[in-house]
């Protein structure tokens, strides 16, 4: 449980009022103010947060990124959307592995309207697991497509090699064992060599402190060992998708924390429900990290960010009903641009303001193609939740250009 301790004796009539709300949407969460107990009590005997959900970036335009992530890296294209925020029609794209699982999933925004500036402060690397050996396969594969990358590296005793996207991010691909998570595989990437899903992420900091007591007090990692310049952390009862080096960079200059190509823009963690969200929401404001967002709805989940101290934007997120789901089967998974209900009104005038893009035969509408699942019905722009959830209103047709 997790009780708010009040800097002063007086309670302010909005924190009581939203006390009272909080209560009723979530009986699960004590907010006794009058306890006095604080953050390090039972919040921290456990984690809310379960491993990774996944990883923003911004590349540059829309059709180097769909041909590089699925023809290079080898990742299936999983969803097709637009950003959510501001009123200028831009791509949101997800990819994962075979089963669009928690924790494999990569979204971009591609920001060809402006550079972004890679710095500390950041993601500095997104991080794939693949199978032992494997790397190997990578280093030829990365090398018949022209691709930058470092070599075959070493960190805490696994093989990596890093690799450069083209518009300059950076991705890795760590050898590990005993991933059964089921890869995505193409015409030149089998499944023995295949991405599994996430291994974890770098986080590029100036200071190691204060963002290390971040990812422990607030998000439940523990330190597991240092590697040179890495602080290497893992959040207790998993091997994949549960792992964050820290990479100490005390001189490097901070990066940009606007959209901008050529730069990651967050990092998001799964808790399981969104009375969760709000206990994490909770837990943040607890340890005086007051500028937590409002929940979001982001239709396929529901989001809280917050600015963490070494400058990493850091999402929580709950799966809505359905997730991925409510509006593809399986087997169609990205094969069609679809918007969250609140903007189908609007669906001429952003595809008209839309990046052209042209994707892969593979991820193009089938017909005649049985669905091992469902789509999960959705209840459209009035979904109930029980708890207040913020959406953008935009109006594209008005903000031509």
């Amino acid at each position: 449980m997790i009780r708010l301790t009040p800097l002063g004796t007086a309670v302010p009539p909005e924190v009581s009022a939203f006390l009272d709300w909080a209560r009723d949407a979530n009986p699960r969460v004590d907010l006794d103010v009058d306890s006095g107990v604080g953050a390090r009590g039972e919040a921290m005997s456990s984690t809310l947060v379960k491993g990774t959900h996944h990883i923003t970036y911004c590349p540059g335009r829309a059709q180097e990124d769909v041909d590089f992530v699925t023809t290079v890296l080898g990742q299936r294209l999983v969803k097709q959307t637009v950003l959510m925020d501001g009123s200028i029609p831009i791509h949101h794209l997800y990819y994962g592995n075979a089963d669009a699982d928690i924790g494999s999933i990569t979204t971009s925004f591609p920001y060809s309207r402006r550079a972004g500036r890679p710095g500390s402060g950041q993601i500095e690397a997104t991080c794939y697991a693949v199978p032992s050996g494997a790397t190997t396969f990578w280093r030829a594969h990365l090398d018949r497509y022209g691709v930058a990358h470092e070599g075959i590296l070493e960190r805490f005793g696994q093989r990596v090699i890093r690799l450069r996207h083209p518009a300059g991010l950076s991705f890795e691909l760590t050898e590990t064992v005993r991933d059964t998570r089921r890869p995505w595989t193409t015409s030149g990437i089998t499944a023995d060599v295949a991405s599994r899903g996430f291994f974890g992420a770098v986080m590029s900091v100036r200071d190691v402190v204060e963002q290390e007591r971040f990812l422990i007090d607030a998000l439940g990692f523990r330190k597991v060992g240092v590697d040179g310049a890495y602080h290497r952390f893992s959040l207790p009862g998993g091997e994949f998708d549960h792992t964050i080096d820290l990479h100490h960079e005390p001189d490097r200059a901070p990066g940009s924390w606007v959209f901008g190509a050529g730069t990651f823009h967050h990092i998001a963690f799964h808790v399981e429900t969104d009375a969760e969200l709000v206990q994490q929401k909770a837990l943040y404001e607890e340890l005086g990290y007051t500028d937590a967002s409002e929940i979001k709805d982001r239709y396929y989940f529901h989001s809280m960010y917050v600015r963490s101290p070494g400058g990493i934007l850091v999402e929580c997120t709950a799966n809505a009903p359905g997730g991925f789901f409510q509006d593809e089967a399986p087997d169609e998974l990205g094969t069609k641009l679809h918007l969250p209900p609140w903007y189908e009104e609007q669906r001429a005038d952003i595809i008209e303001r839309l990046e052209p893009l042209d994707v892969p035969m593979e991820f193009r509408p089938r017909s005649g193609v049985l669905a091992t699942r469902p789509v999960v019905a959705s209840s459209g722009g009035a979904r109930p939740s029980a708890i207040p959830l913020s959406r953008t209103r935009a109006a594209f047709a008005s903000k031509k250009r």
